[in-house]
């Protein structure tokens, strides 16, 4: 597993969904027909998390590019239709509905879903550009009704895991050792 999508399903696991990563949707030939990809493997998703209690299903697709430009609104807008490769579900209406419909499916025929569940596509960035391009991604993700997960969103989440009680796992304890670290040298 990758480690950014690591880090994003402890956060989420914490806040009571169960979460799986690298997630096989399985599409039917026709479906594969239907969204021009007649030869593909079964459709890959980074996380999908689930809430029993509010049923609700996040569909996580994963970018850190943290030693990268970041993640910018050109994904997404169509000016730069190379870069819209990068977001396959955002910017594929038919694939997108065709990938969260076998999803849901699958989901609830195995009863790891209640049926109906509200799906919500997110994106998890580790870096975005800059602030014209956070703020224009923030604006087309909610005329979307998609949910963006950005640096202000995990700084909040590793703040809190850092001041939480013990957890035997890398994301906790790496937040606890650089927020305690980064307290010493404040009160120095």
């Amino acid at each position: 597993m990758d480690s950014f999508e690591s880090l994003v399903a402890g956060i989420l696991e914490r806040e009571g969904y169960w979460v799986r990563t690298r997630f096989k949707v399985e599409l039917t030939k026709e479906e594969k027909r239907m969204i021009g990809r007649p030869s593909a493997p079964r459709w890959e998703l980074d996380l999908i998390a689930y809430k029993a209690g509010t049923n609700e299903l996040l569909v996580i697709e994963c970018k850190s590019y943290l030693d990268s430009y970041g993640v910018r609104i050109s994904g997404f807008d169509g000016s730069h239709p190379d870069q819209e490769n990068y977001y396959k579900l955002f910017n594929d209406d038919k694939l997108r509905e065709i990938v969260l419909q076998r999803l849901v499916a699958q989901l609830v025929g195995s009863g790891a879903s209640l049926p109906n569940p509200n799906v919500r596509l997110c994106l998890a960035a580790g870096k975005i550009r800059s602030e014209k391009d956070r703020e224009e991604l923030r604006m087309h993700f909610d005329t979307h009704n998609w949910t963006l997960f950005d640096e202000d969103w995990l700084f909040e989440k590793l703040t809190a895991m850092s001041a939480s009680g013990y957890e035997d796992d890398v994301a906790t304890l790496v937040a606890k050792l650089v927020f305690r670290q980064q307290g010493r040298k404040e009160k120095q």
